[in-house]
């Protein structure tokens, strides 16, 4: 059984290399000495993000990733991830990178917060960018 797979919301997306994707993003977890479960990752428009954000989070406003996790603590780590495409699209053009490079950025961003790290605090956004540059670096390397 794939323990990484990719869904389509309400928006049909395509990757290249998605079988290598899956493997680095489970390769996370193994790093971080997390047990592994399954997780969904769901690609959807700004508008059903928008509509997840406001339903479960009572936030009301457009952001790029939602994690839910499913898990119990101590089993392995469960969880549905949602990615606004269009979201990803937008940072990536103001960031000045790639798609595909923002679209893993964000994709390994919701595998760390299912690893424990956290984005709140200041001091916690710089260990997540940090971990995220590393897991992009290394993704680089692995597709040479």
């Amino acid at each position: 059984m794939t323990k990484i797979n990719f869904r389509t919301g309400d928006r049909p997306f395509v990757f290249k290399n998605k079988a290598g994707l899956k493997s680095f993003i489970a390769s996370i977890f193994k790093k971080e000495k997390k047990l592994l479960g399954a997780i969904n990752y769901i690609f959807c428009s700004d508008e059903m993000l928008l509509k997840i954000n406001q339903d479960f989070l009572q936030h009301n406003y457009y952001t790029d990733i939602i994690t839910f996790g499913l898990n119990e603590p101590g089993e392995p780590i469960d969880a549905e991830i949602y990615v606004s495409i269009d979201r990803v699209k937008d940072n990536a053009t103001q960031q000045g990178v790639s798609f595909q490079n923002e679209m893993q950025r964000v994709l390994f961003h919701g595998a760390l917060h299912l690893c424990g790290y956290k984005d709140k605090k200041k001091s916690e956004i710089v260990v997540m960018r940090q971990k995220e540059d590393q897991y992009l670096q290394l993704m680089a390397k692995a597709q040479q």
